[in-house]
């Protein structure tokens, strides 16, 4: 790596690199629990809103006690509403409220509440866990990439993840477009903060002219 591309990473992952379930109060691990609750944050994440509403209402939802299939499942149905009420993830409360019970049913009787068991039915391809994962409500193209974006660092298989938005802002910043290319610069622990702060900065108005120029 050289010299300017070591200093827009460091600049690039000092102002992007939280994952959204860093920012959600998700302690990711290869849990049943954790690995759930990124499931369930990527179901916010399905529809047009705003990013940091959605992680409010993962926090709405899992400060509820909604933090594992069970739990989620066995809550009412206005409990989901209401908890997304309090963070004014309006418009898609409704619809979003019965696919997170829905979802949270699938995972239970298909897998056991235990999302390690959907890793081991797709063999560990990241293309099956990526076509699993689409069967839960809710969950597209989308959702399955953020889901193994962030599941990367307790997943080795799914390493590197990076999508078409991550890879275009590397290219950018002058940093390697290719996911092999990006898993060399990073420890394979913060693959995920990587992939993450790429996303943002794409997502953020000027990041990457402001990243060259702090560069």
């Amino acid at each position: 790596m050289t010299q300017p591309q070591h200093t827009t990473l460091r600049r690039l992952m000092d102002a992007y690199g939280q994952t959204h379930a860093e920012e959600a109060g998700i302690k990711l691990r290869n849990t049943p629990a954790t690995l759930y609750q990124l499931l369930a944050l990527c179901v916010l994440f399905a529809v047009r809103i705003k990013a940091d509403i959605a992680v409010a209402a993962a926090r709405e939802l899992f400060g509820a006690g909604m933090r594992t299939p069970r739990t989620m499942a066995d809550s009412s149905w206005q409990d989901r509403v209401d908890a997304l009420g309090r963070a004014h993830y309006r418009r898609y409360d409704e619809s979003t409220a019965t696919a997170l019970g829905d979802g949270a049913e699938l995972v239970l009787d298909r897998y056991r509440g235990d999302l390690r068991r959907l890793r081991d039915a797709a063999d560990g391809d990241p293309d099956r866990i990526r076509e699993l994962l689409q069967e839960v409500p809710r969950i597209g193209p989308v959702g399955a990439d953020i889901f193994c974006r962030e599941a990367q660092g307790v997943w080795p298989e799914l390493r590197p993840s990076f999508d078409a938005r991550a890879r275009e802002a590397a290219a950018g910043l002058g940093l390697p477009a290719s996911p092999e290319g990006l898993a060399r610069l990073v420890d394979a622990e913060a693959l995920p903060r990587l992939a993450a702060a790429l996303v943002r900065a794409a997502l953020s108005e000027n990041a990457v002219d402001d990243l060259l120029k702090s560069g």
